[in-house]
């Protein structure tokens, strides 16, 4: 039984059947369509409708693996003791081992007149299908929060001809997740197709009339005329039902390392999970397909194996800002030194982030190469040196391909 309908609910029954699972797969999503990609949703999506190119796979897919695909249902409860879920329809599914893929949601805009029309958030085809009708009649959007959704939202918009201000509370862009040459580069690039950045200030409250947003004001009383308002300012993972269960659950709900809640016959992935990292150190939540994806191979493999593996997948990331691909492998937070390999005026470099001598990961741009060899690196638990990083006569990816993966 499978709680989610997203990534990682679709892969952990879709692992599970390519593995050779005989038994019975439930898979309950609360979207009325079929599992599909959420990253195109604020790229290619926005200007090329149609879910055919976002969908995971067909209806025929579902049935000819058998899989059971609940649509546009929620599980409302867990039952430990008895080992069932109910629906809200009031279904009851017992199963013999829970995968919670809930995921995230949005994180609601908490200033007066967010609820005016002409605001709006950026998580699920509806939502992209709303903005993209939205788009052409736009003149004035303000994006508030300058991470991957926001900015990835701004290029869509300024190629539909809109003009486009960035409110970001904190200093830079993208701040939580890269060093700040990346947010330099940037800021630099959407400067420059005309984008105005506000940093180190927030929205106060939206402004409309009869009902639809005409504006934003600041905190410092600033009024930024906009027709449309997205809001980008991060998510919350859904851990109410692994609440109302009574497993634990801390910003995410807990697992151990083989992805196990508090339960053993529960386990959780994705978005929604917590989990201990030997890249972080500590107790992460990673909101990425990367992650999805590998916590749900990772899962099926182990109920298919009876094997307690713990999960090591290298973090890896990726945002496509326009002509500006960003690619980053590992988890940079935390790093005191950086050394770069390529010319940031031309857009074509890696920034290797350490702390000490030792290779956290790296934030490419217009550098796959360089990506893919990070994460060969990463994954074989072996060094790179400042000193090879910086040295240009150093093959880097030749030096990677003859790395093999540690020993799990």
């Amino acid at each position: 039984m499978i709680a989610g309908g997203g990534q990682a609910g679709f892969q952990t029954a879709a692992s599970l059947r390519q593995g050779g699972f005989a038994g019975r797969v439930v898979l309950v999503g609360d979207e009325p369509v079929l599992p599909y990609q959420r990253p195109p949703l604020s790229k290619v999506y926005l200007s090329r409708p149609g879910t055919d190119g976002i969908r995971l796979r067909g209806a025929e897919f579902f049935e000819e693996s058998e899989i059971e695909l609940l649509r546009g249902e929620c599980v409302a409860g867990i039952d430990r003791a008895d080992r069932s879920v109910t629906t809200e329809s009031g279904t009851t599914v017992g199963y013999d081992h829970l995968v919670l893929a809930l995921g995230s949601r949005n994180r609601a805009l908490p200033v007066p007149g967010a609820d005016l029309d002409g605001v709006a958030g950026l998580r699920t085809v509806a939502d992209a299908d709303a903005l993209r009708a939205a788009l052409p009649s736009a003149r004035d959007v303000v994006v508030i929060g300058g991470g991957f959704i926001g900015l990835e939202f701004a290029v869509a918009a300024v190629d539909a001809g809109a003009k486009v201000t960035v409110v970001e509370a904190l200093p830079r862009l993208m701040s939580r997740v890269v060093s700040e040459p990346t947010s330099e580069f940037f800021a630099g690039f959407h400067r420059a197709r005309g984008v105005d950045l506000l940093f180190g200030t927030s929205v106060s409250r939206i402004v409309g009339e009869g009902g639809a947003a005409t504006g934003v004001e600041l905190a410092d009383g600033t009024r930024i005329d906009a027709d449309l308002v997205v809001a980008g300012i991060g998510v919350r993972p859904n851990t109410e039902l692994a609440e109302r269960a009574g497993l634990s659950v801390d910003d995410g709900i807990v697992v151990d390392e083989t992805l196990r809640t508090s339960d053993p016959a529960i386990s959780a992935v994705g978005d929604c999970a917590r989990f201990p990292s030997p890249h972080a150190g500590c107790p992460v939540r990673l909101e990425s397909v990367q992650n999805a994806v590998d916590q749900a191979r990772h899962v099926a493999s182990r109920l298919l194996t009876g094997e307690d593996v713990p999960y090591e997948a290298v973090p890896w990331f990726w945002t496509d800002q326009g002509a500006a691909k960003l690619q980053i492998a590992g988890l940079v937070g935390g790093h005191d030194r950086r050394v770069v390999r390529g010319d940031r005026d031309e857009g074509r470099f890696t920034i290797f982030c350490y702390r000490g001598d030792r290779l956290l990961g790296a934030e490419s741009v217009g550098r796959a190469v360089d990506h893919m060899a990070v994460r060969r690196i990463l994954t074989a638990g072996a060094a790179l040196t400042p000193e090879q990083a910086s040295d240009v006569d150093f093959d880097l990816k030749a030096y990677s391909k003859s790395l093999t993966s540690r020993p799990r």
